[in-house]
């Protein structure tokens, strides 16, 4: 397997501007990755989304790193069709990144969603239709398209296989992050062991975990859909297993990238390297 990092784990690096998103190009071929991931693209004032993912490409190319996924937020339950016509233009910008696959969200999040859709049964439908129509318009470019375990309201493995096996089509599968099932209170073996045949690309998180019933800070928590708390935290550190979970994705056959994705309280770059290292260290045991 090769390794990656997604350009969010180098969120507090852009946002103090002590790095660009080219920049972080420089940066992830230095921490010894063999690619990146960009979620997201934003272009500097006077350049547009195309011309400067083409910009990216180039700098990829010159540093010797490959740009392996594009990730970008959509909400499918708001105006499918303008939605989807939307999504039709960020795989324009995937294919001239030069990525292979791209993952777009389902929806905005739960709470708004459920009131609107009453609940996951009622949205399916329409969801299945809107990934049809962009991975359609995608398999035109060589694009592949996928759907996250994200977002609270798509976040469990059997809402995922009910639109993968929805959507029924050989260009659209699921980006497994390893992580983010505990957002919806799921083992994290277990919901990998369910979507590892369909993994198009693999996000390695962890989590710090606090039980509802337990005291909680103030800083850095989150609540689950379950009513329990995460804390973003560097791979290995936290309450994820991580080797089960490589594992189980090697048997089934994926051999795709792993890539970093780190959203704790630490130093950007030592959550990083640190996750490299643990995942070199596991992948080299398999």
């Amino acid at each position: 397997m090769k390794f990656s990092v997604s350009s969010y784990s180098y969120a507090q690096l852009t946002n103090s501007g002590e790095y660009t998103e080219e920049g972080l190009i420089d940066l992830a071929k230095e921490m010894g990755f063999d690619g990146i991931e960009f979620a997201d693209i934003h272009p500097p004032e006077g350049k547009d989304k195309l011309a400067y993912a083409a910009t990216l490409r180039a700098r990829a190319a010159e540093a010797g790193i490959a740009v392996v996924a594009y990730c970008i937020g959509a909400d499918l339950l708001r105006d499918p069709a303008g939605e989807i016509e939307r999504l039709k233009g960020e795989v324009d910008v995937a294919a001239a990144l030069g990525v292979p696959v791209m993952r777009h969200d389902a929806s905005g999040g739960y709470a708004a969603d459920v009131r609107s859709q009453r609940g996951f049964s009622n949205a399916l439908p329409t969801l299945i239709d809107g990934y049809r129509a962009v991975t359609r318009y995608a398999a035109e470019k060589g694009i592949r398209t996928c759907i996250e375990n994200h977002g609270f309201f798509c976040q469990d493995s059997a809402r995922v296989l009910a639109i993968v096996n929805g959507v029924a089509d050989e260009n659209f599968g699921a980006l497994v992050d390893i992580g983010n099932f505990l957002c919806a209170d799921e083992a994290p073996g277990v919901a990998v062991g369910n979507l590892a045949p369909y993994a198009f690309h693999v996000h390695c998180k962890d989590f710090h975990v606090k039980k509802g019933t337990e005291f909680v800070p103030d800083d850095g928590f989150f609540m689950t859909r379950g009513g329990n708390y995460l804390r973003g935290a560097i791979i290995g550190h936290g309450a994820v297993p991580v080797a089960q979970c490589l594992r189980i994705l090697k048997n089934a056959g994926y051999d795709g990238f792993l890539t970093v994705e780190f959203e704790g309280m630490e130093n950007a770059k030592t959550g990083v390297a640190l996750g490299l290292k643990t995942l070199k260290k596991l992948t080299a045991a398999l």
